[in-house]
């Protein structure tokens, strides 16, 4: 039964299986076993960018093609919902309406960006998907009657995503049952559902094909693979969950802006978490995903209380000052490549 729901595609580690479950658990019970807005933020922003790293590692360690233009599906994705429902009365049809204006688009995009680009070397077709990325970040930000520019979009969500919501009139195991835990689980079914769905995808027949030309796309051609059709449709179902991801930011949030979807440090994060977890397994979505969002959102607190422990020791107090936890997050990605070469996952299955 859990072969057939993972594809067949098990985590072969004992310590592995135990942080998948970790993962599991935490993220299912987060509302209850972590009560607070900061830690269901937390949770909820893991969820979305497992799908949006897993999503990445499609087409980077599944295809081996590196594109700059992830993030850009992601924001059509995240502004189809939001302009829908800016436009519209806050209602499932214009979230319905907005999630398939974004999907489609994203897709087109991707096909058209994939028919273009992908027959030119893997540099090229790089610094293409960068450019188009670019120019769509400029367009965003600069059509404020439409995209709301720099300052982005507010809008409202239906009445059973809001706060005001009750599902339940009394408290359940402590906590309050409204709006916002029904969105919680609302982006984390969904957040499973696709993970599970990109499971099966990389170990089907399209899937193996994907890795060959990974591997050589010369002797898959040779063997008889269009690898170019292949790297496109590659290229569009990557881009397809991605917007998926966004329409779940978008619920999330009830803002969207360049800044929150469309920026370059996005897409320089999701590289990180792909190289973290391992590139080439949907697994190593979940943990680099995880870990990454948890030492970006918890590091400063554990410096901030390391910092009052040092106050009195010279030079340790200033070292683990919150004011660089940017410092100590790029040490420990360093570290993270330099004892984990082939990511978490790739360490773990080897052992």
């Amino acid at each position: 039964m859990l072969g057939t729901l993972l594809s067949d595609d098990l985590p072969r580690s004992r310590v592995l299986t135990a942080l998948l479950l970790l993962i599991a658990l935490g993220l299912a019970l987060a509302p209850f076993a972590f009560p607070g807005i900061r830690s269901l933020n937390t949770a909820a922003t893991i969820c979305i960018f497992i799908v949006l790293v897993a999503s990445y590692d499609l087409l980077l360690g599944y295809t081996g093609i590196v594109s700059f233009a992830h993030t850009m599906f992601f924001g059509i994705g995240a502004y189809g919902v939001a302009l829908a429902l800016r436009a519209f009365p806050a209602s499932w049809l214009a979230v319905g309406l907005g999630a398939a204006a974004g999907l489609v688009l994203a897709m087109a995009l991707a096909l058209l960006i994939g028919l273009f680009a992908l027959r030119v070397q893997a540099i090229f077709f790089a610094m293409v998907t960068l450019a188009v990325a670019s120019a769509f970040l400029i367009l965003a930000s600069q059509l404020s009657g439409f995209t709301g520019g720099e300052d982005g979009v507010t809008y409202r969500v239906p009445r059973e995503l809001s706060p005001a919501f009750r599902l339940v009139d009394g408290p359940v195991l402590g906590v309050r049952i409204d709006g916002r835990i029904v969105s919680y689980y609302l982006l984390f079914g969904a957040a499973l559902a696709l993970v599970l769905a990109m499971l099966r995808i990389v170990n089907s027949p399209f899937g193996r094909v994907l890795q060959a030309i990974r591997e050589n796309p010369f002797r898959a051609e040779a063997l008889g693979y269009r690898t170019a059709l292949y790297r496109t449709g590659a290229t569009c179902l990557s881009a397809g969950a991605a917007a998926l991801a966004g329409v779940l930011m978008a619920l999330w949030t009830k803002y969207t802006g360049p800044d929150t979807t469309l920026s370059l440090s996005i897409m320089i994060d999701i590289l990180l978490m792909v190289v973290i977890g391992g590139m080439g397994t949907i697994y190593g979505a979940v943990i680099g995903a995880t870990l990454f969002v948890l030492a970006k959102n918890y590091l400063q607190v554990l410096m901030a209380s390391a910092a009052e422990a040092t106050a009195g020791v010279p030079l340790v107090a200033d070292l683990v000052s919150p004011e660089r936890w940017l410092l100590w997050l790029g040490i420990l990605f360093v570290l993270s490549v330099y004892f984990f070469p082939t990511g978490i996952v790739g360490r773990l299955r080897d052992r």
